[in-house]
């Protein structure tokens, strides 16, 4: 009886998550002290550019792909940085508004495109790799990582999603109005501003507590 050829079987490589030795899920908020300890750092870097970001990133709270494809016109209008502005989102195709503060953000976005010059309709933050190519949604995070870590705190805790949820957390945790959130977000259902936010029951019994009849 002819006997069969045994071939040793291919060792198995053990796969590795993708997230292996990275720390996952929804990164924190800032908190006011850590945007104004990151404000004065950057000052006294003098980097111009990532104060506009840093500023227009809490105003806008957009996502990242939206906040660096930002053009000009956007965010000007007459010679003058506007009061409100509108963009359509990317992810959802929906047109969302968004304030331009008067003391912080409209100061800064006005001195960086001073520095800057353009047309409008060339974007607010340029590569710098291609003056017809806007900043990488990459670079933002790396920017972010540098702007965190200067100031004592994690970069693993924190991601340009932190920008966005950081000025809508303080208006819930003063208000409670998630309605509000939800359309500054430019979310289409209420349930995603809540998971967003992270809502808990806890949540709603210190807003409850906190009422008296």
């Amino acid at each position: 009886m002819e006997k069969k050829t045994r071939f040793p079987s291919p060792t198995l490589k053990a796969s590795v998550p993708w997230n292996a030795g990275k720390m996952v899920g929804a990164k924190r908020a800032l908190k006011e002290k850590h945007v104004w300890a990151i404000r004065f750092w950057l000052g006294s870097e003098q980097r111009v550019r990532d104060k506009a970001l840093l500023d227009l990133a809490l105003d806008s709270k957009l996502r990242g792909c939206d906040l660096v494809s930002l053009r000009i016109g956007d965010v000007v209008t007459s010679g003058q940085v506007r009061h409100r502005a509108m963009v359509v989102q990317q992810k959802t195709r929906r047109p969302v508004q968004f304030e331009i503060t008067e003391t912080t953000t409209r100061e800064s976005v006005r001195t960086w495109l001073e520095h800057r010059g353009g047309g409008l309709n060339e974007y607010v933050f340029p590569s710098r790799l291609s003056a017809k190519a806007h900043l990488s949604t990459r670079q933002y995070a790396r920017l972010l990582d540098q702007w965190v870590q200067a100031i004592g705190l994690i970069p693993g805790e924190y991601g340009t999603h932190s920008l966005r949820r950081t000025k809508v957390a303080m208006i819930y945790k003063r208000t409670g109005n998630i309605r509000a959130v939800q359309i500054l977000l430019g979310h289409s259902k209420l349930d995603s501003t809540v998971r967003y936010l992270g809502v808990d029951v806890e949540d709603a019994l210190a807003l409850s507590e906190a009422t008296d009849l």
